[in-house]
């Protein structure tokens, strides 16, 4: 699945941090029945490329798989081994960059500031992570949409519950990376379902500025 197409289907992106290998594939089987076609595996996750691998084998074809926390090349190589294909990283390294894009992959890199920003698209990325986002803020989104590229793809991530999603679609998101208010280790799948499905009601129930 190309990353526009999993873009439009739903605008969220989920992040398993600290999931494991044996409950990887479960995870993401309700997580894909409640309509998300984002997953992403924080490297400093338990044995974190063989979840990768897993959920390759088995969503590969109809989910854009990719890690989190890619902050070296050593790592990013690694994951291309694997065939995903999204590269999330908490930071603007431009050296990550032009080498994810050298290996074709899309690459979500970390802004917290415009200059960070502008770095990050000269680089070549296909999108900004914007983190911590209760650091920028709708009002802080709304400002760089005035003086980043139009079009933009601009993913807030850190705090983002369904109860805030509308805010920050006001304010320009164009989508959004859910962590720990959707998946903490150890849940439950039917409380994951839950969380899920509130997550995508809300995305649902509001609209991009």
């Amino acid at each position: 699945m190309q990353l526009d197409q999993a873009m439009s289907e739903l605008p969220l992106i989920a992040i398993l941090r600290g999931v494991t290998p044996e409950e990887v594939i479960d995870v993401a089987g309700v997580l894909y029945d409640e309509g998300f076609r984002m997953i992403e595996v924080p490297l400093n996750s338990p044995n974190a490329f063989l979840s990768i691998e897993k959920l390759m084998s088995q969503f590969g074809e109809k989910v854009v798989i990719g890690a989190g926390t890619v902050t070296d090349i050593p790592n990013l190589l690694r994951l291309a081994e694997t065939g995903a294909l999204l590269v999330v990283a908490p930071n603007c390294d431009t050296q990550i960059i032009r080498e994810a894009k050298n290996k074709s992959m899309w690459v979500l890199p970390g802004v917290a500031t415009p200059s960070e920003a502008f770095a990050a698209l000269q680089a070549g990325a296909d999108g900004l992570k914007l983190f911590p986002a209760e650091m920028i803020g709708p009002a802080g989104l709304r400002a760089w949409k005035t003086i980043l590229p139009q079009g933009t793809l601009l993913i807030p991530v850190g705090g983002i519950t369904p109860e805030t999603i509308g805010n920050w679609r006001h304010g320009g998101a164009s989508a959004f990376g859910v962590g720990s208010a959707l998946y903490q280790p150890g849940i439950g799948l039917e409380q994951l379902r839950q969380r899920a499905r509130a997550y995508v009601a809300a995305t649902e129930n509001s609209q991009p500025s």
